[in-house]
């Protein structure tokens, strides 16, 4: 059992890492990625919400949607959870937090159209996960999409003092930067 939740986590975060193999996520990986003490915020963020959506929808899907044959709800409902989770979480950095709370700005209320986020709930239903494997699979998910955001933040640290050409600065080396981090994560491609 342990090793298998081992498989899945090193797989969502790694080998199947949401923003570099998926492509999903890539808002918030592009607007949050300038400080790597902001990445962390957001990804503690996303990694509570992809956590707990993970645990809600299964538990939505189990026990409601599908005994009541309501399945074509589904993406409906997982966006409802997905949203007070989010919200919920604001309410806590803003009072524990007030400068991560601004420096994440409008993209902690957009977690709630991250499509990592749905994309990992709807993914452990597909996969037929349970429990366990659904909570697991989605922290193994936000530590691949924290882990993406906080590579990117200090490469970008390091640009940011760098001599760049005018051209290239910004988002332009941003999107060159994240397809050489795509190519090297799709190095593990096999390896689980």
């Amino acid at each position: 059992m342990i090793r298998s939740i081992l498989v899945i986590v090193a797989s969502a975060a790694i080998v199947n890492n949401f923003v570099f193999k998926q492509v999903l996520g890539i808002c918030p990986f592009l607007g949050i990625s300038n400080k790597v003490e902001t990445s962390l915020g957001m990804g503690a963020a996303v990694t509570f919400v992809m956590a707990m959506a993970s645990a809600v929808t299964w538990a939505l899907q189990r026990y409601l949607l599908i005994p009541l044959k309501l399945e074509y709800l589904q993406t409906i409902m997982f966006i409802l959870v997905i949203a007070t989770l989010v919200q919920l979480v604001e309410m806590f950095i803003k009072k524990s937090s007030p400068s991560l709370y601004r420096a994440l700005g409008v993209f902690l209320p957009l977690i709630t159209t991250n499509c990592a986020v749905l994309g990992v709930a709807l993914l452990n239903i597909r996969s037929e996960y349970n429990l366990a494997e659904s909570v697991f699979n989605g922290v193994g998910a936000a530590i691949g999409f924290t882990l993406a955001l906080v590579l990117l933040a200090g490469i970008r640290e390091r640009l940011d003092e760098s001599e760049v050409s005018p051209v290239f600065q910004g988002l332009p080396l941003a999107l060159i930067v994240a397809g050489i981090l795509a190519l090297a994560f799709s190095g593990f491609q096999g390896v689980i």
